[in-house]
């Protein structure tokens, strides 16, 4: 948080509801006021010992939190004095002409207690001064309409926004983009099926799968020179879904479509988080495929106006995942089949090999189960860097291609 915000926090803590307020901004402006960590950045001895054995948790837990701050006029005088001299010197917490720190004089010790308590009152302080406001005001939902594979309904004519398949959802910009990444979701999982139909020639389906693009006047690439026939109506589409659906003995319902109005314009992103992130994809995912080229996880994947893109390795509801924000870039292993169990035992068959891995790939990953939660998260990250900054979009393209290709060849195989 940037020094004006932190100073606007503690200000109105201060001199919500009183009219008897401090000056805090001019205070803090010209350097008389600072912010005071009443336990220090720098534990002494006697800090040690009053904190207990897990003065090292307690420390790195709290030591930036609000409940460990507070201001004061004569911050270099403090320094790393325990908190009895910090309370009771001249000009201490005791003698103090702010409101806050009489609460903190009142304290015979600086502990964990201390700390959890403190940061309940804040709480509640909070809660009084930036009340949400309430109102009966509903804003108009818009709801996509949304068909399963085995519904019987024609969508010819109609345009297609996204589509989910076992409850993962992509957004596409047409039924054909669509046609394919279903096709090269099925295909991941097993690629002996659409081979054969590609190889064959025997049935009305087989016609639509080829090894040769030269057979087709527009088609998609499935994968390992694979195409599918594209000049086809929506219906034609759907229809070859639904016999390779069969062949996969997969459930039509998990696939499904949400279409967008038919008047419904292109959204303009000018000037949007929307546009910043597109631009940004597009200019990573040049460094992203080619650090995947001999594995394809990524070679299929489109700009996006979300903060993350997902790339995948063959197995339905696992994903390898980039994600690009304002302070960090983060590259996730995720773990996001349909059935909470089934994230967890991948999980945990993969936590098994924790040392083995972060050796190999020489650093420390983030481990998140999400007990609680449906899917589980394996992540790195780098922080420092910001989607804003094109400055900083080189180093984070890199670090998207590098970890994520890390990622598929050191941990993907132990799922495999």
């Amino acid at each position: 948080m940037n020094s004006k915000n932190k100073i606007y926090i503690l200000e109105r803590l201060e001199n919500y509801g009183t009219a008897e307020d401090k000056d805090v901004y001019s205070h803090c402006d010209d350097g008389t006021y600072s912010i005071e960590h009443i336990m220090p950045q720098h534990l002494t001895p006697t800090w040690v010992k009053a904190l207990g054995d897990d003065y090292e948790q307690i420390h790195e837990t709290w030591l930036h939190r609000i409940a460990n701050l507070t201001l004061t006029a004569y911050n270099s005088k403090y320094s790393n004095s325990s908190f009895e001299e910090k309370k009771t010197m001249k000009n201490g917490f005791e003698d103090s002409g702010i409101r806050m720190n009489t609460y903190i004089a009142r304290k015979e010790k600086w502990t964990l207690a201390e700390l959890e308590e403190r940061n309940q009152y804040l709480k509640g302080r909070a809660l009084e001064i930036w009340l949400t406001p309430s109102t009966e005001f509903k804003p108009e939902e818009k709801q996509l309409d949304s068909y399963t594979l085995d519904d019987d309904v024609n969508l010819s004519g109609r345009l297609i926004a996204r589509f989910s398949y076992k409850n993962t959802e992509q957004p596409v910009t047409s039924w054909v983009e669509m046609f394919q990444k279903v096709l090269q979701i099925l295909y991941a999982e097993d690629k002996n099926i659409i081979t054969k139909l590609a190889a064959s020639k025997e049935d009305n389906i087989a016609l639509h799968f080829s090894m040769n693009e030269a057979d087709f006047t527009k088609s998609a690439e499935i994968g390992d020179g694979i195409y599918v026939w594209t000049n086809t109506s929506t219906q034609s589409k759907l229809s070859v879904l639904s016999r390779v659906f069969k062949l996969y003995d997969a459930d039509p319902t998990d696939l499904v479509f949400y279409l967008r109005d038919e008047n419904e314009g292109v959204e303009d992103e000018s000037g949007t988080r929307y546009e910043l992130r597109r631009k940004y994809w597009t200019y990573a995912l040049d460094y992203i495929k080619k650090a995947h080229e001999e594995g394809g996880s990524f070679s299929n994947v489109n700009t996006s106006k979300e903060n993350w893109i997902n790339g995948f390795f063959g197995i339905s509801g696992f994903s390898l995942c980039c994600v690009a924000n304002y302070d960090s870039a983060r590259v996730e292993l995720y773990f996001g089949k349909a059935k909470k169990e089934d994230n967890k035992k991948a999980f945990d068959a993969v936590i098994l090999h924790k040392d083995a891995i972060e050796k190999s790939l020489g650093v420390k990953l983030i481990w998140n189960r999400g007990d609680d939660i449906k899917s589980s998260k394996i992540s790195y990250q780098i922080n420092d860097v910001s989607i804003e900054n094109e400055t900083d979009w080189l180093q984070m393209a890199k670090f998207h291609a590098h970890w994520s290709k890390k990622f598929y060849d050191v941990i993907v195989p132990y799922l495999q």
